[in-house]
Protein backbone atom coordinates (compact mmCIF):
# COMPACT_ATOMS: atom_id res chain seq x y z
CA UNK A 1 0.00 0.00 0.00
CA UNK A 2 1.74 3.52 -1.22
CA UNK A 3 1.45 6.25 1.36
CA UNK A 4 -1.31 7.86 -0.44
CA UNK A 5 -3.28 4.87 -1.23
CA UNK A 6 -6.75 5.25 0.41
CA UNK A 7 -6.64 8.86 0.67
CA UNK A 8 -9.77 10.23 -2.02
CA UNK A 9 -10.57 13.94 -2.78
CA UNK A 10 -13.82 14.85 -3.15
CA UNK A 11 -13.34 18.63 -3.91
CA UNK A 12 -13.38 20.18 -7.24
CA UNK A 13 -9.74 20.59 -9.20
CA UNK A 14 -8.76 24.24 -9.00
CA UNK A 15 -6.27 26.71 -10.66
CA UNK A 16 -2.81 25.18 -8.78
CA UNK A 17 -4.16 23.09 -6.34
CA UNK A 18 -1.97 20.49 -7.37
CA UNK A 19 1.27 22.79 -5.81
CA UNK A 20 -0.87 22.04 -2.54
CA UNK A 21 -2.54 18.64 -2.98
CA UNK A 22 0.97 17.02 -3.31
CA UNK A 23 1.74 13.35 -2.52
CA UNK A 24 4.21 14.46 0.19
CA UNK A 25 1.06 16.71 1.54
CA UNK A 26 -1.13 13.83 1.51
CA UNK A 27 0.88 11.30 2.37
CA UNK A 28 1.73 13.07 5.72
CA UNK A 29 -2.27 14.34 6.48
CA UNK A 30 -2.63 10.50 5.40
CA UNK A 31 -0.22 9.19 8.32
CA UNK A 32 -1.77 11.33 11.20
CA UNK A 33 -5.39 10.42 10.27
CA UNK A 34 -4.39 7.58 10.86
CA UNK A 35 -2.15 7.51 13.89
CA UNK A 36 -4.19 9.85 15.77
CA UNK A 37 -8.21 9.97 14.52
CA UNK A 38 -9.23 6.97 16.99
CA UNK A 39 -8.21 9.37 20.15
CA UNK A 40 -9.48 12.88 18.64
CA UNK A 41 -13.36 10.43 18.35
CA UNK A 42 -12.69 9.62 21.91
CA UNK A 43 -11.80 13.07 23.21
CA UNK A 44 -14.39 14.34 21.32
CA UNK A 45 -16.96 11.94 23.21
CA UNK A 46 -15.30 12.61 26.22
CA UNK A 47 -16.58 16.70 25.24
CA UNK A 48 -20.02 15.33 24.97
CA UNK A 49 -20.17 13.25 28.74
CA UNK A 50 -18.51 16.38 30.21
CA UNK A 51 -21.37 18.73 29.07
CA UNK A 52 -23.53 15.91 30.37
CA UNK A 53 -22.57 16.00 33.62
CA UNK A 54 -22.49 19.77 33.61
CA UNK A 55 -26.45 20.05 32.56
CA UNK A 56 -27.48 17.38 35.12
CA UNK A 57 -26.15 19.79 37.76
CA UNK A 58 -22.01 19.10 37.54
CA UNK A 59 -19.42 21.80 37.78
CA UNK A 60 -15.59 22.00 37.03
CA UNK A 61 -12.67 22.57 38.98
CA UNK A 62 -9.14 22.22 39.19
CA UNK A 63 -7.90 18.61 38.68
CA UNK A 64 -7.26 16.60 41.36
CA UNK A 65 -5.26 14.31 39.25
CA UNK A 66 -3.03 16.28 38.19
CA UNK A 67 -2.24 18.55 41.06
CA UNK A 68 1.48 17.43 40.83
CA UNK A 69 2.03 19.27 37.13
CA UNK A 70 0.68 22.50 39.26
CA UNK A 71 2.53 22.28 42.25
CA UNK A 72 6.04 21.67 40.51
CA UNK A 73 7.70 24.66 40.12
CA UNK A 74 10.60 23.82 38.29
CA UNK A 75 9.17 22.89 34.87
CA UNK A 76 9.13 25.77 32.08
CA UNK A 77 8.18 26.18 28.05
CA UNK A 78 10.75 26.44 25.68
CA UNK A 79 12.39 29.49 25.30
CA UNK A 80 10.39 32.11 22.63
CA UNK A 81 10.93 31.20 19.36
CA UNK A 82 12.45 33.63 16.61
CA UNK A 83 9.63 35.88 15.80
CA UNK A 84 8.13 35.15 18.77
CA UNK A 85 10.32 37.24 21.23
CA UNK A 86 8.22 40.43 20.67
CA UNK A 87 4.35 39.99 20.03
CA UNK A 88 3.23 43.34 21.77
CA UNK A 89 1.00 43.45 18.13
CA UNK A 90 -1.10 41.08 16.30
CA UNK A 91 -3.51 41.30 13.72
CA UNK A 92 -5.91 38.59 12.65
CA UNK A 93 -7.80 37.60 9.80
CA UNK A 94 -8.49 34.67 6.60
CA UNK A 95 -5.89 33.54 4.64
CA UNK A 96 -7.64 35.50 1.49
CA UNK A 97 -5.07 37.10 -0.81
CA UNK A 98 -6.06 40.62 0.24
CA UNK A 99 -5.90 40.12 3.74
CA UNK A 100 -2.12 38.58 3.56
CA UNK A 101 -1.59 41.24 2.33
CA UNK A 102 -2.42 44.19 4.56
CA UNK A 103 -1.58 41.95 7.43
CA UNK A 104 1.85 40.88 6.88
CA UNK A 105 2.12 44.71 5.71
CA UNK A 106 0.16 45.92 8.81
CA UNK A 107 3.51 46.85 11.34
CA UNK A 108 1.76 44.06 13.53
CA UNK A 109 4.67 41.56 14.98
CA UNK A 110 2.42 38.80 14.37
CA UNK A 111 -0.41 37.72 11.64
CA UNK A 112 -2.68 34.76 12.99
CA UNK A 113 -3.34 33.37 9.57
CA UNK A 114 -6.88 32.08 10.31
CA UNK A 115 -8.31 28.75 8.93
CA UNK A 116 -10.88 28.92 11.85
CA UNK A 117 -13.43 31.56 12.97
CA UNK A 118 -12.39 34.29 10.35
CA UNK A 119 -12.42 32.12 7.37
CA UNK A 120 -15.79 29.79 6.21
CA UNK A 121 -14.49 26.62 4.90
CA UNK A 122 -15.26 26.54 1.12
CA UNK A 123 -13.48 24.49 -0.23
CA UNK A 124 -11.39 26.77 -2.47
CA UNK A 125 -10.61 28.98 0.60
CA UNK A 126 -9.07 26.07 2.41
CA UNK A 127 -6.84 25.32 -0.90
CA UNK A 128 -6.73 28.93 -1.66
CA UNK A 129 -5.40 30.01 1.33
CA UNK A 130 -2.64 27.53 1.68
CA UNK A 131 -1.33 28.59 -1.71
CA UNK A 132 -1.60 32.34 -0.61
CA UNK A 133 0.96 31.62 2.53
CA UNK A 134 2.92 29.25 0.49
CA UNK A 135 3.46 32.20 -2.54
CA UNK A 136 4.10 35.19 0.69
CA UNK A 137 6.68 32.87 2.03
CA UNK A 138 8.44 32.86 -1.92
CA UNK A 139 7.75 37.10 -1.93
CA UNK A 140 5.15 35.86 -5.19
CA UNK A 141 2.19 37.29 -3.93
CA UNK A 142 0.72 40.76 -4.42
CA UNK A 143 -2.82 42.43 -4.94
CA UNK A 144 -4.57 44.92 -7.40
CA UNK A 145 -7.99 45.96 -5.72
CA UNK A 146 -10.63 47.14 -8.07
CA UNK A 147 -9.72 50.89 -7.85
CA UNK A 148 -6.76 49.80 -9.28
CA UNK A 149 -4.68 50.26 -6.15
CA UNK A 150 -1.44 47.24 -5.82
CA UNK A 151 -0.42 46.16 -2.53
CA UNK A 152 2.86 44.62 -2.46
CA UNK A 153 5.08 42.94 0.30
CA UNK A 154 7.28 45.34 1.71
CA UNK A 155 10.68 43.85 2.41
CA UNK A 156 11.33 40.77 4.92
CA UNK A 157 12.49 42.62 8.03
CA UNK A 158 9.47 44.52 8.03
CA UNK A 159 6.78 41.69 7.94
CA UNK A 160 4.80 40.46 10.52
CA UNK A 161 5.80 36.40 11.90
CA UNK A 162 3.07 33.85 10.35
CA UNK A 163 1.20 32.06 12.88
CA UNK A 164 -1.45 29.69 11.28
CA UNK A 165 -4.37 28.60 13.12
CA UNK A 166 -6.16 25.41 12.03
CA UNK A 167 -9.87 24.67 12.80
CA UNK A 168 -10.77 23.25 15.89
CA UNK A 169 -10.94 19.28 16.48
CA UNK A 170 -14.83 19.37 16.02
CA UNK A 171 -14.53 20.25 12.76
CA UNK A 172 -14.38 17.83 9.58
CA UNK A 173 -12.75 18.87 6.39
CA UNK A 174 -15.56 16.66 4.33
CA UNK A 175 -13.80 17.21 0.50
CA UNK A 176 -11.14 14.47 1.52
CA UNK A 177 -11.17 11.21 2.49
CA UNK A 178 -8.80 8.60 4.05
CA UNK A 179 -9.73 5.40 3.95
CA UNK A 180 -13.32 6.38 3.10
CA UNK A 181 -13.53 8.56 6.41
CA UNK A 182 -13.46 12.02 6.71
CA UNK A 183 -10.11 14.05 8.05
CA UNK A 184 -10.42 16.41 11.09
CA UNK A 185 -10.14 20.08 10.05
CA UNK A 186 -7.50 20.30 12.11
CA UNK A 187 -5.33 17.77 10.48
CA UNK A 188 -5.85 18.83 7.16
CA UNK A 189 -4.92 22.64 7.75
CA UNK A 190 -1.88 21.42 9.93
CA UNK A 191 -0.69 19.04 7.40
CA UNK A 192 -0.95 21.43 4.29
CA UNK A 193 1.16 23.81 5.96
CA UNK A 194 3.29 22.03 7.51
CA UNK A 195 4.32 20.21 4.43
CA UNK A 196 4.82 23.43 2.55
CA UNK A 197 5.68 25.88 4.85
CA UNK A 198 7.75 24.22 7.75
CA UNK A 199 11.47 24.62 5.62
CA UNK A 200 10.18 28.22 3.70
CA UNK A 201 10.19 29.29 7.19
CA UNK A 202 13.25 27.81 8.98
CA UNK A 203 15.01 29.18 5.95
CA UNK A 204 13.41 32.61 6.86
CA UNK A 205 15.19 32.62 10.20
CA UNK A 206 11.86 31.28 11.80
CA UNK A 207 9.36 28.20 11.85
CA UNK A 208 6.10 26.30 11.67
CA UNK A 209 4.17 28.53 14.32
CA UNK A 210 0.81 27.77 15.25
CA UNK A 211 -2.60 29.02 17.09
CA UNK A 212 -4.69 26.46 18.45
CA UNK A 213 -8.23 26.51 18.98
CA UNK A 214 -11.51 25.19 21.11
CA UNK A 215 -9.32 23.30 22.96
CA UNK A 216 -11.24 21.86 26.36
CA UNK A 217 -8.71 19.47 28.15
CA UNK A 218 -4.69 19.04 28.36
CA UNK A 219 -6.01 15.72 26.52
CA UNK A 220 -6.76 17.42 23.47
CA UNK A 221 -3.51 19.41 24.07
CA UNK A 222 -1.44 16.61 23.87
CA UNK A 223 -3.03 15.15 20.91
CA UNK A 224 -1.95 17.93 18.93
CA UNK A 225 1.69 17.27 21.05
CA UNK A 226 1.86 13.77 19.57
CA UNK A 227 0.38 15.35 16.19
CA UNK A 228 3.31 17.86 16.39
CA UNK A 229 6.09 14.66 16.98
CA UNK A 230 4.35 12.90 14.26
CA UNK A 231 5.36 15.38 11.65
CA UNK A 232 7.99 16.30 13.02
CA UNK A 233 9.89 13.16 12.50
CA UNK A 234 8.48 12.42 9.30
CA UNK A 235 10.19 15.16 7.82
CA UNK A 236 13.42 15.49 9.61
CA UNK A 237 13.13 18.66 11.75
CA UNK A 238 13.88 18.29 15.57
CA UNK A 239 11.48 18.50 18.01
CA UNK A 240 10.52 21.32 19.15
CA UNK A 241 10.41 23.00 15.72
CA UNK A 242 7.08 24.06 15.94
CA UNK A 243 5.71 26.29 18.41
CA UNK A 244 1.55 26.94 19.43
CA UNK A 245 0.28 29.47 21.55
CA UNK A 246 -3.33 27.95 22.77
CA UNK A 247 -5.96 29.98 22.74
CA UNK A 248 -8.00 29.38 26.32
CA UNK A 249 -11.44 30.36 24.54
CA UNK A 250 -13.61 27.59 26.43
CA UNK A 251 -14.14 27.10 30.47
CA UNK A 252 -13.30 23.56 30.67
CA UNK A 253 -9.43 24.69 29.12
CA UNK A 254 -9.56 28.02 31.88
CA UNK A 255 -9.43 24.75 34.91
CA UNK A 256 -6.66 22.93 33.01
CA UNK A 257 -4.06 26.10 32.13
CA UNK A 258 -0.97 24.73 34.06
CA UNK A 259 -1.57 21.02 32.61
CA UNK A 260 -2.04 22.78 28.95
CA UNK A 261 1.02 24.09 29.14
CA UNK A 262 2.63 20.94 30.30
CA UNK A 263 1.37 19.11 27.62
CA UNK A 264 2.76 21.20 25.26
CA UNK A 265 6.24 22.52 26.81
CA UNK A 266 8.95 22.25 24.04
CA UNK A 267 6.29 23.28 21.31
CA UNK A 268 4.71 25.95 23.93
CA UNK A 269 4.34 29.44 22.71
CA UNK A 270 2.28 30.45 25.06
CA UNK A 271 -1.81 31.03 26.07
CA UNK A 272 -4.04 33.49 24.58
CA UNK A 273 -7.45 34.66 26.33
CA UNK A 274 -9.93 34.31 23.53
CA UNK A 275 -12.57 36.13 25.16
CA UNK A 276 -15.34 35.92 22.48
CA UNK A 277 -15.25 32.08 22.05
CA UNK A 278 -15.02 31.94 26.23
CA UNK A 279 -18.18 33.63 26.57
CA UNK A 280 -19.79 31.04 23.75
CA UNK A 281 -18.35 28.35 25.64
CA UNK A 282 -19.77 29.63 29.49
CA UNK A 283 -23.48 29.98 27.67
CA UNK A 284 -22.97 26.54 25.87
CA UNK A 285 -21.86 24.65 29.12
CA UNK A 286 -24.34 26.22 31.19
CA UNK A 287 -27.11 26.65 29.10
CA UNK A 288 -29.63 25.01 31.29
CA UNK A 289 -28.76 26.06 34.62
CA UNK A 290 -30.73 28.99 35.11
CA UNK A 291 -30.64 32.49 35.72
CA UNK A 292 -27.26 31.67 38.00
CA UNK A 293 -25.63 31.44 34.67
CA UNK A 294 -27.50 33.42 32.24
CA UNK A 295 -25.37 36.58 31.09
CA UNK A 296 -26.29 40.09 30.53
CA UNK A 297 -26.47 41.24 26.74
CA UNK A 298 -23.35 40.59 24.90
CA UNK A 299 -22.00 44.29 24.11
CA UNK A 300 -22.79 44.95 27.99
CA UNK A 301 -20.40 42.06 29.03
CA UNK A 302 -17.08 43.99 29.51
CA UNK A 303 -13.35 42.71 30.65
CA UNK A 304 -14.03 43.95 33.93
CA UNK A 305 -16.76 41.52 34.99
CA UNK A 306 -15.45 39.68 37.90
CA UNK A 307 -15.52 36.42 36.00
CA UNK A 308 -13.65 37.92 32.95
CA UNK A 309 -11.18 39.63 35.23
CA UNK A 310 -11.01 36.06 37.24
CA UNK A 311 -9.66 34.25 34.07
CA UNK A 312 -7.39 36.66 32.68
CA UNK A 313 -5.52 37.27 35.68
CA UNK A 314 -4.82 33.94 35.96
CA UNK A 315 -3.84 33.09 32.36
CA UNK A 316 -1.18 35.90 32.93
CA UNK A 317 0.08 34.15 36.40
CA UNK A 318 -0.27 30.53 34.67
CA UNK A 319 1.99 31.78 31.83
CA UNK A 320 4.69 33.99 33.16
CA UNK A 321 5.36 31.07 36.11
CA UNK A 322 6.21 28.95 33.37
CA UNK A 323 8.14 31.06 31.07
CA UNK A 324 5.44 31.39 28.75
CA UNK A 325 3.97 34.60 26.56
CA UNK A 326 0.69 35.87 28.00
CA UNK A 327 -1.73 37.00 24.67
CA UNK A 328 -4.73 39.72 25.37
CA UNK A 329 -7.93 39.31 23.54
CA UNK A 330 -9.64 41.19 19.99
CA UNK A 331 -10.35 44.62 19.66
CA UNK A 332 -12.75 44.07 17.46
CA UNK A 333 -13.57 47.91 16.08
CA UNK A 334 -13.55 48.68 12.19
CA UNK A 335 -12.51 52.58 12.52
CA UNK A 336 -15.00 54.70 9.87
CA UNK A 337 -13.77 57.01 7.95
CA UNK A 338 -17.45 58.87 7.42
CA UNK A 339 -18.24 59.20 11.45
CA UNK A 340 -15.27 60.63 13.52
CA UNK A 341 -17.89 61.04 16.67
CA UNK A 342 -18.07 57.02 16.73
CA UNK A 343 -14.28 56.43 16.27
CA UNK A 344 -13.38 58.48 18.81
CA UNK A 345 -15.76 57.05 21.42
CA UNK A 346 -14.87 53.27 20.00
CA UNK A 347 -10.95 53.93 20.22
CA UNK A 348 -10.97 55.05 23.54
CA UNK A 349 -12.48 51.95 24.32
CA UNK A 350 -9.64 50.24 22.81
CA UNK A 351 -7.14 52.10 24.55
CA UNK A 352 -9.08 51.21 27.60
CA UNK A 353 -8.91 47.45 26.97
CA UNK A 354 -5.40 47.30 25.93
CA UNK A 355 -4.01 49.73 29.08
CA UNK A 356 -5.90 46.97 31.05
CA UNK A 357 -4.25 44.13 29.57
CA UNK A 358 -1.19 45.69 29.37
CA UNK A 359 -1.17 46.65 33.29
CA UNK A 360 -2.20 42.92 34.07
CA UNK A 361 1.01 42.18 32.42
CA UNK A 362 0.32 40.35 28.89
CA UNK A 363 2.53 40.52 26.68
CA UNK A 364 0.70 41.57 23.54
CA UNK A 365 -2.70 41.54 21.98
CA UNK A 366 -5.03 41.56 19.05
CA UNK A 367 -6.30 43.82 16.36
CA UNK A 368 -8.88 42.89 13.34
CA UNK A 369 -7.74 45.83 11.63
CA UNK A 370 -4.65 47.77 10.53
CA UNK A 371 -5.65 51.15 11.11
CA UNK A 372 -5.70 49.95 15.51
CA UNK A 373 -2.20 48.23 14.88
CA UNK A 374 -0.68 51.94 15.98
CA UNK A 375 -2.97 52.27 19.26
CA UNK A 376 -2.41 49.13 20.63
CA UNK A 377 1.78 49.19 19.32
CA UNK A 378 1.54 52.47 21.30
CA UNK A 379 -0.08 51.57 24.29
CA UNK A 380 2.26 48.82 24.93
CA UNK A 381 5.56 50.80 24.29
CA UNK A 382 4.37 52.55 27.01
CA UNK A 383 4.58 49.84 29.24
CA UNK A 384 7.08 47.75 27.38
CA UNK A 385 10.02 50.00 26.72
CA UNK A 386 12.90 48.45 24.99
CA UNK A 387 11.67 45.60 26.61
CA UNK A 388 10.13 42.38 24.05
CA UNK A 389 7.76 41.03 26.83
CA UNK A 390 6.60 40.87 30.52
CA UNK A 391 8.04 37.71 31.12
CA UNK A 392 9.64 38.83 34.14
CA UNK A 393 5.77 40.29 35.65
CA UNK A 394 5.47 37.27 37.69
CA UNK A 395 1.79 37.92 39.28
CA UNK A 396 2.25 36.58 42.76
CA UNK A 397 -0.18 38.85 43.84
CA UNK A 398 -3.22 36.86 42.06
CA UNK A 399 -4.97 33.96 43.89
CA UNK A 400 -8.28 32.77 41.45
CA UNK A 401 -10.68 30.29 42.46
CA UNK A 402 -13.28 27.96 40.78
CA UNK A 403 -15.69 30.15 42.46
CA UNK A 404 -14.07 32.93 40.93
CA UNK A 405 -13.92 31.38 37.39
CA UNK A 406 -17.28 30.24 38.02
CA UNK A 407 -18.92 33.96 38.91
CA UNK A 408 -20.92 34.86 36.00
CA UNK A 409 -24.22 36.00 38.43
CA UNK A 410 -21.76 38.77 39.30
CA UNK A 411 -22.08 40.68 35.91
CA UNK A 412 -23.08 43.75 36.00
CA UNK A 413 -25.80 44.57 32.92
CA UNK A 414 -29.08 44.07 31.40
CA UNK A 415 -30.64 42.20 28.95
CA UNK A 416 -33.51 44.77 26.67
CA UNK A 417 -35.15 44.29 23.44
CA UNK A 418 -32.24 46.19 21.54
CA UNK A 419 -29.69 43.70 22.89
CA UNK A 420 -32.22 40.97 21.52
CA UNK A 421 -32.53 42.45 18.35
CA UNK A 422 -28.55 43.13 17.95
CA UNK A 423 -28.18 39.09 18.34
CA UNK A 424 -30.63 38.39 15.57
CA UNK A 425 -29.54 41.22 13.77
CA UNK A 426 -25.90 40.23 13.68
CA UNK A 427 -26.84 36.64 13.25
CA UNK A 428 -28.73 36.40 10.25
CA UNK A 429 -26.03 39.20 8.56
CA UNK A 430 -23.31 36.93 9.47
CA UNK A 431 -24.92 34.04 8.53
CA UNK A 432 -25.61 35.31 5.33
CA UNK A 433 -21.83 36.03 4.94
CA UNK A 434 -20.28 32.63 5.90
CA UNK A 435 -22.91 31.64 3.86
CA UNK A 436 -21.65 33.32 0.74
CA UNK A 437 -17.62 32.25 1.38
CA UNK A 438 -16.55 35.49 3.87
CA UNK A 439 -15.88 34.68 7.75
CA UNK A 440 -15.01 38.05 8.92
CA UNK A 441 -17.93 40.44 8.51
CA UNK A 442 -18.07 44.04 9.16
CA UNK A 443 -21.40 44.53 11.28
CA UNK A 444 -22.03 47.81 12.83
CA UNK A 445 -18.81 48.79 13.24
CA UNK A 446 -17.37 45.71 14.45
CA UNK A 447 -15.41 42.82 13.02
CA UNK A 448 -17.67 39.94 13.87
CA UNK A 449 -16.59 36.17 13.39
CA UNK A 450 -17.85 32.88 14.11
CA UNK A 451 -16.89 33.27 17.68
CA UNK A 452 -19.13 36.69 18.20
CA UNK A 453 -22.03 34.71 16.04
CA UNK A 454 -22.07 31.81 18.17
CA UNK A 455 -22.39 34.32 21.04
CA UNK A 456 -25.22 35.86 19.65
CA UNK A 457 -27.67 32.46 18.81
CA UNK A 458 -26.47 31.16 21.83
CA UNK A 459 -28.15 33.99 24.20
CA UNK A 460 -30.86 33.82 22.29
CA UNK A 461 -31.24 29.93 23.01
CA UNK A 462 -30.35 30.53 26.37
CA UNK A 463 -33.39 33.05 27.38
CA UNK A 464 -35.51 31.57 25.65
CA UNK A 465 -34.75 28.02 27.80
CA UNK A 466 -34.44 29.86 31.35
CA UNK A 467 -37.84 32.21 31.10
CA UNK A 468 -35.65 35.64 30.50
CA UNK A 469 -37.92 38.49 30.83
CA UNK A 470 -36.56 41.80 29.02
CA UNK A 471 -35.67 44.39 31.28
CA UNK A 472 -37.57 47.23 28.89
CA UNK A 473 -40.77 45.88 30.19
CA UNK A 474 -40.52 42.50 31.33
CA UNK A 475 -41.99 40.89 28.13
CA UNK A 476 -41.00 37.07 28.59
CA UNK A 477 -38.11 36.03 25.70
CA UNK A 478 -40.34 33.25 23.68
CA UNK A 479 -39.95 31.49 20.46
CA UNK A 480 -42.78 33.60 19.24
CA UNK A 481 -41.49 36.83 20.19
CA UNK A 482 -37.92 35.82 18.66
CA UNK A 483 -39.45 34.56 15.36
CA UNK A 484 -41.65 38.22 15.01
CA UNK A 485 -38.31 40.14 15.74
CA UNK A 486 -36.68 37.83 13.05
CA UNK A 487 -38.95 38.78 10.59
CA UNK A 488 -38.74 42.36 11.35
CA UNK A 489 -34.60 42.59 11.70
CA UNK A 490 -35.18 41.15 8.01
CA UNK A 491 -37.45 43.66 6.81
CA UNK A 492 -34.52 46.35 8.48
CA UNK A 493 -31.22 44.78 6.44
CA UNK A 494 -33.91 44.42 3.61
CA UNK A 495 -34.24 48.00 3.75
CA UNK A 496 -30.24 48.97 4.36
CA UNK A 497 -29.20 46.69 1.69
CA UNK A 498 -31.41 48.18 -1.04
CA UNK A 499 -30.72 46.48 -4.80
CA UNK A 500 -27.90 44.33 -3.22
CA UNK A 501 -30.60 42.01 -1.13
CA UNK A 502 -29.87 38.55 -1.50
CA UNK A 503 -33.65 37.32 -1.06
CA UNK A 504 -32.05 33.50 -1.24
CA UNK A 505 -29.18 34.21 0.58
CA UNK A 506 -31.11 35.54 3.44
CA UNK A 507 -33.26 32.70 3.32
CA UNK A 508 -30.96 30.13 4.25
CA UNK A 509 -29.33 32.33 6.81
CA UNK A 510 -32.87 32.46 8.87
CA UNK A 511 -33.70 28.94 7.72
CA UNK A 512 -30.09 28.54 9.87
CA UNK A 513 -30.21 31.08 12.77
CA UNK A 514 -33.58 29.60 13.37
CA UNK A 515 -32.32 26.21 13.35
CA UNK A 516 -29.55 27.04 16.20
CA UNK A 517 -31.45 29.12 18.22
CA UNK A 518 -34.81 28.27 18.37
CA UNK A 519 -34.92 24.67 18.20
CA UNK A 520 -35.36 22.56 21.14
CA UNK A 521 -32.10 20.54 20.94
CA UNK A 522 -28.77 22.82 21.17
CA UNK A 523 -26.21 22.95 18.34
CA UNK A 524 -23.13 22.64 19.46
CA UNK A 525 -21.28 24.56 17.40
CA UNK A 526 -23.32 26.42 14.24
CA UNK A 527 -20.08 25.94 12.19
CA UNK A 528 -21.40 22.26 12.08
CA UNK A 529 -25.38 22.32 10.69
CA UNK A 530 -23.81 25.38 8.12
CA UNK A 531 -20.67 23.21 6.94
CA UNK A 532 -23.26 20.74 5.44
CA UNK A 533 -25.13 22.99 3.79
CA UNK A 534 -21.97 24.22 2.03
CA UNK A 535 -20.97 22.49 -1.33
Amino acid sequence: MTETEGVQITGPAGDRYDEILTSEALALLATLHRELAPRRAQLLAARARRQQELMAGGTLDFLPETRRIREDRSWQVASPAPGLVDRRVEITGPTDKKMTVNALNSGAKVWLADFEDANTPLWDNMVTGQLNLKDALDRKIDFTSADGKSYQLRPDDELATIVVRPRGWHLDEKHLLVDGQRVSGSLFDFALYFAHGARRQLDRGQGPYLYLAKLESRLEARLWNDAFNLAQDRMGLPRGTIRATVLIETIPAAFEMEEILYELREHSAGLNAGRWDYLFSIIKKFRTRGRDFVLPERNAVTMTAPFMRAYTELLVKTCHGRGAHAMGGMAAFIPSRRDPEVNAKALAKVRDDKARESADGFDGSWVAHPDLVPVCQEVFDGVLGDRPNQLGKLRDDVEVSPADLLAVAKTPGGITEAGLRNNISVGLQYLASWLAGTGAVAIFNLMEDAATAEISRSQVWQWIHNDVTLDDDSTLVTRDLVERLIDEELSKIRTMSGESFDAERYGEAVALFSEVALADNFAEFLTIPAYERMP
